[in-house]
């Protein structure tokens, strides 16, 4: 049997949040939270790895109390078992914690894995270190922003697109791999998976203490990043007139801002017109 871990993430179902001036970071309680979109599709990955052979998966978030909701939603989804990472000292945690403190859970509580599936970045934060130093920390190869996922025996191909090409790559098992945004669109959640999911919710909290973290642990303190400033970006708008025939304007607007607007799309828009274009 295939052993998957998932790390999923709670953000925040709001655009902005304030911040706490003092420490950086921001003011979750204030808004509901939802599974984090590129956490999503690492999940919709694992489960259509599991549609295919006999897998077990295990999701891990960290965070407050509240952030138990997202591995319900995962557990309804599919997911097998799930970790709650929550105590106040691992409040305010920077990447590098983190990735340190989800590599001690990993290791401790969870007996053997194959393969660990992640976002490519979180929709709070958007820094895509999570994933590679959690990989780091293991000493376990990784691949980041992966768009198909292939497992033959204790091999893993992945392709990917990177500056405009298409790559292939491929890793021995264990190992990790982050999962582009516009890959593996996520399914709709069933009723009689959240009737399933609550019937049974197989969700175990470890703090600090079971994590064999240490008293004094704070990762607020203890966390190397600082941050000396916070706030927010203002936006103006610039228009830009394209002038020329369609097709010769259409292929412009593609080179130029394809990757913006299919990234919001969750498509390729390149990809697309070369299909309707009949080119390979």
């Amino acid at each position: 049997m295939l052993n998957l871990i998932v790390c999923i993430k709670q953000v925040p179902m709001v655009s902005e949040l304030p911040w706490n001036a003092k420490t950086g970071t921001l003011k979750r309680e204030l808004a509901p939270g939802m599974m984090d979109p590129a956490s999503r599709r690492a999940l919709e990955a694992a489960l259509q790895i599991k549609a295919t052979r006999p897998a077990r998966i295990q999701v891990i978030t960290m965070g407050p109390p509240m952030a138990e909701e997202v591995l319900h939603q995962a557990r309804a989804l599919g997911a097998d078992e799930g970790f709650l990472l929550t105590d106040k000292k691992m409040a305010g945690a920077d990447t590098y914690l983190t990735s340190r403190i989800l590599a001690s859970c990993i290791q401790q509580k969870i007996a053997g894995y194959d393969l660990i599936l992640c976002g490519c970045q979180t929709s709070d934060s958007e820094t895509a270190q999570v994933a590679p130093q959690l990989a780091e920390t293991l000493d376990i190869p990784a691949i980041t922003f992966a768009e198909e996922i292939h497992i033959e025996g204790r091999r893993v191909r992945v392709q990917r697109h990177v500056d405009d090409f298409y790559e292939e790559l491929e890793m021995e098992l264990p190992g990790l791999i982050s999962v582009d945004l516009t890959a593996y669109t996520p399914r709709y959640l069933a009723l009689d998976g959240i009737e399933r999911a609550f019937a049974n919710p197989d969700i175990h909290r470890v703090d600090v203490r079971q994590l064999g973290l240490g008293e004094r642990f704070s990762a607020l303190r203890d966390s190397p990043t600082r941050i000396i400033e916070v706030y927010s970006p203002t936006s103006g708008k610039n228009n830009r007139v394209l002038k020329g025939a369609v097709k010769k304007v259409v292929t412009q607007l593609l080179d130029e801002y394809g990757k913006v607007i299919g990234g919001a799309m969750g498509k390729d828009l390149q990809a697309d017109a070369h299909r309707r274009d009949g080119k390979p």
